[in-house]
């Protein structure tokens, strides 16, 4: 492996925010990787790519979850959302969007780049690590698609399926967590990885954004409830799965007690322990995101609905009329936000 090749504190931030949600300690793998807390919160600081790959490693090892590339490129996804959504602003359609895709080598590291090429009546978008050494390595290989397809199916008005999806791997023992995010054509010990997507999508609109100025009490997604008991990790935890399964729609308690590694029963019987129950916790959830999100102006409301899994603006207006007796719109223009 090349020594040379970095990556940015981001690109391993996300996998110790993943981590932590299948109940890893992050100062557990900061100790096994050698690594400073302090300089993982610096922005511009690089350190050696294969620190990331170690990071995995341990990452998968202490959660046992082989799924751990998909949850990464969530975050990815959702860390990076700004940035698509002013894509939006720039592109007017899904050709302009290939044209001037952001570059993972300058937003990640030197991991790889996404290489777009045309097939009969097919658009693949190919993932070519800058490593050969990494070609086969499933975690970084379902971080970069996974990511891939949410920014995909977040761009347009239409939704965006995904034909197939190829992985440079061998197949898994379980592929249910990648059936979920690419669909149930998966191809594996391909030569790279890729996911193909129909040719039609090129002149599919793009949602135009009225995306001002920058909000200066945007919150980073890992600590929307830092004012939560800390000490509660089980809670904590549940509340972070909800938080990232959100977007997705309805959500339920099987995903949730899957993504926990727990099962339905267990979730809850610990549940009924703390005196609450899933739709409890789930509607706490959305009315503490809520305020949060209505705090950031660069939101529009129907971001704000799709972000609490809302099929609707309307919808999320209505909910939250319960909640606070006044529309969401009312709620913003409080001089104390």
């Amino acid at each position: 492996m090349n020594k040379s090749l970095t990556v940015f504190s981001g690109t391993l931030n996300a996998v110790f925010q993943a981590a932590e949600q299948f109940g890893v300690v992050q100062r557990d793998l900061l100790l096994a990787a050698d690594l400073d807390e302090a300089m993982l919160r610096q922005a511009d600081q690089r350190f050696p790519v294969n620190v990331l790959y170690d990071v995995y490693a341990s990452a998968e090892k202490a959660s046992n979850n082989p799924d751990l590339g998909l949850t990464v490129g969530r975050i990815s996804f959702l860390t990076g959302l700004n940035l698509q959504l002013y894509m939006g602003n720039i592109c007017h359609d899904v050709r302009d969007y290939l044209n001037l895709m952001p570059s993972l080598l300058k937003l990640k590291g030197d991991i790889g780049e996404l290489q777009t090429r045309k097939q009969e009546q097919s658009i693949i978008v190919e993932w070519k690590p800058l490593s050969a050494d990494s070609s086969n390595r499933r975690h970084l290989s379902d971080e970069v698609l996974a990511a891939t397809a949410l920014v995909f199916d977040s761009l347009c008005i239409l939704p965006i399926p995904i034909q197939e999806a190829h992985f440079s791997y061998s197949r898994p023992a379980d592929t249910r967590r990648l059936q979920v995010a690419f669909g149930n054509h998966l191809r594996f010990d391909q030569p790279v990885s890729a996911l193909y997507f129909d040719r039609k999508i090129l002149n599919y609109p793009l949602v135009e954004q009225d995306y001002g100025a920058g909000s200066s009490d945007s919150r980073r997604f890992q600590n929307l409830f830092d004012s939560e008991d800390s000490t509660d990790n089980f809670l904590s935890r549940l509340r972070r799965s909800i938080t990232q399964y959100l977007p997705e729609g309805e959500i339920g308690l099987d995903t949730v007690a899957a993504d926990l590694n727990v099962s339905r029963r267990t979730l809850q019987r610990r549940l009924r322990d703390k005196g609450t129950q899933f739709s409890q916790v789930l509607q706490d959830v959305r009315l503490h995101l809520a305020v949060r999100y209505l705090s950031d102006k660069r939101l529009a409301m129907a971001e704000i609905a799709f972000l609490l899994g809302y099929s609707d603006q309307a919808t999320f207006s209505n909910a939250f009329k319960s909640w606070y007796g006044m529309s969401p719109s009312e709620y913003r223009l409080k001089p104390n936000l």
